[in-house]
């Protein structure tokens, strides 16, 4: 079953529209990039080529995913709130996304110009929501298997990872339209690797198909995760060729939304499962014509 229409700041995307998620790191010490976004002109220089390269979202962090140094809200808040605000002033049209489980950081980026807020951590705050609802913003709802902020999976266990992953997310959503995000700014995320071992990763995107089914968009952040180097055995820098697979399959599968380091590429395979399912036509066709 297909939803209708995704609708984010000043964008809407039909429902069989895959969508690019830029990933703009604001952190010293990104798993990917090291803290090459940290700065501010990088950072910026980063989301000129990233929507010069096909994507429609930016999404901005402040906080790596991971273990590390201790990062404060008010200085999540510095790394973020003035560069949405200069992104927003820069980019009129792109989807500002951040990437905050944060209610206070939430709304300090609503303020400056933000369009959807990615709850990464499944509710672990459950304000976060009500910040959305009173800034008319999207929410991204993602299944975390009860993790803390950042935390790694440690001999978690489901009965069936799918099951849980829509129990979840549904709950998560049904919440937030209860409180007022409206149904076309939500979307649902079976969050690869939080909570979760690289089996249940494997399987979460075996399955998206039931999360497809459910009516509401599907993001998928699969860009070099660990789960894509535990099944290939390969280090972060060597992950874009699992990536890309993984992409395709969740792209033939009915996901509509790609966070992602690698924006041209990622472009390119979204493109080419589009053309294969008969969503798009070829950009050019002269073969066996002239």
């Amino acid at each position: 079953m297909r939803g209708g229409n995704l609708r984010l700041g000043r964008r809407e995307f039909d429902p069989r529209e895959p969508v690019v998620m830029a990933i703009v790191n604001r952190t010293p010490d990104s798993f990917y990039d090291q803290g090459a976004t940290f700065r501010d002109e990088p950072a910026l220089t980063r989301v000129e080529q990233a929507v010069a390269e096909g994507a429609a979202i930016v999404d901005i962090g402040g906080v790596k995913a991971g273990p590390g140094e201790e990062v404060s809200a008010e200085e999540e808040a510095r790394r973020t709130v003035g560069f949405v605000a200069e992104v927003r002033r820069r980019f009129p049209d792109v989807v500002i996304s951040v990437d905050t489980w944060r209610h206070d950081v939430g709304a300090a980026v609503c303020e400056a110009g933000a369009d959807l807020l990615n709850d990464a951590w499944g509710g672990v705050d459950p304000k976060l929501a009500e910040v959305a609802a009173r800034y008319d913003v999207g929410l991204v709802c993602t299944h975390a298997g009860g993790a803390e902020p950042r935390t790694r999976p440690h001999r978690v266990e489901y009965e069936d990872v799918m099951a849980d992953v829509l129990r979840v997310t549904n709950r998560l959503a049904e919440r937030a339209e209860r409180l007022g995000v409206r149904r076309d700014a939500i979307l649902i995320d079976p969050g690869h690797d939080f909570g979760k071992n690289t089996r249940h990763s494997l399987e979460a995107t075996r399955r998206l198909g039931e999360m497809v089914e459910t009516g509401r968009p599907v993001l998928v952040s699969l860009s070099n995760k660990d789960f894509v180097g535990e099944t290939l055995d390969r280090p972060v820098k060597e992950r874009l060729i699992g990536t890309l697979a993984t992409t395709a399959v969740s792209a033939w599968l009915g996901a509509q939304v790609y966070r992602v380091h690698e924006v041209a590429e990622t472009r390119q395979v979204l493109d080419m499962v589009a053309c294969i399912a008969g969503h798009r036509p070829p950009a050019v066709a002269r073969r066996g014509l002239a």
